[in-house]
């Protein structure tokens, strides 16, 4: 029979058979390792679901657990407990790295609350229909400057007025970036202080806004590779 410890959703222990969270990683009673758990990257390391975190504590959690998991640890365990020993500490790595960074935690949340995120690996039409209308004229000005530019790369020409044009459009697309993540971050705090009228409001803006970050992001790492730079966009 399973006991519960402080347990909504109990499962049992494979070595004590005590009952415990689907989430944690160790029996909280004999300390065995246990399989890959149940919930979200969040519960993973004892957090609310909300997009302000603590990524100091979230580091030191992620060591914390990473050396409890590390397979040379278990190198002399059973084979199910090397094998979990392998799966926890991949999981760990996938909820490390996608919870200390913004905008892959926003994504991942709003995922989890049921929301359409984009995934980034829609095709150029598919981006291009959802443009942001108050950008229509400048992309489609963009996209005739960019040809003209390749087409000149291509010849061997180097039309100077032109790349001081897409610099500038560069630069444009960059402040509405930084825009747009100052957006983010004031939603997040709706969301983590708002109740549920206030959530589904922050969640609708924020799925736009990041609608809108991934296109202007293409429209940066597009103006940057046709000019030769070597820059990294989220």
């Amino acid at each position: 029979m399973i006991k519960v410890l402080n347990s909504a959703v109990p499962i049992a222990c494979w070595s004590c058979s005590i009952g415990h969270n689907d989430f944690t990683l160790f029996c909280p009673h004999c300390s065995k390792i246990q399989p890959p758990p149940g919930g979200d990257f969040f519960s993973v390391f004892g957090l609310e679901r909300r997009l302000n975190i603590d990524l100091t504590a979230l580091e030191h959690e992620f060591h914390r657990l990473s050396r409890k998991v590390h397979p040379d640890r278990f190198a002399r365990a059973d084979e199910n407990e090397r094998q979990w020993s392998l799966a926890d500490t991949a999981l760990l790595n996938d909820a490390y790295r996608t919870l200390k960074d913004p905008l892959r935690r926003t994504e991942y949340l709003l995922k989890l609350e049921g929301a359409e995120v984009g995934d980034g690996e829609e095709s150029r039409e598919k981006k291009s229909a959802r443009a942001p209308a108050d950008l229509l004229e400048e992309v489609f000005d963009l996209n005739m400057q960019l040809e003209e530019m390749r087409m000149s790369r291509e010849l061997g020409e180097t039309d100077q007025v032109l790349e001081t044009s897409l610099l500038e459009a560069k630069r444009k697309f960059e402040g509405l970036l930084s825009a747009v993540d100052s957006d983010l971050h004031e939603l997040w705090r709706v969301w983590d202080e708002g109740g549920k009228a206030a959530r589904q409001a922050a969640q609708k803006a924020m799925v736009a806004l990041l609608d809108r970050r991934r296109y202007l992001s293409n429209l940066v790492r597009d103006v940057s590779e046709t000019l030769g730079f070597a820059i990294h966009t989220q």
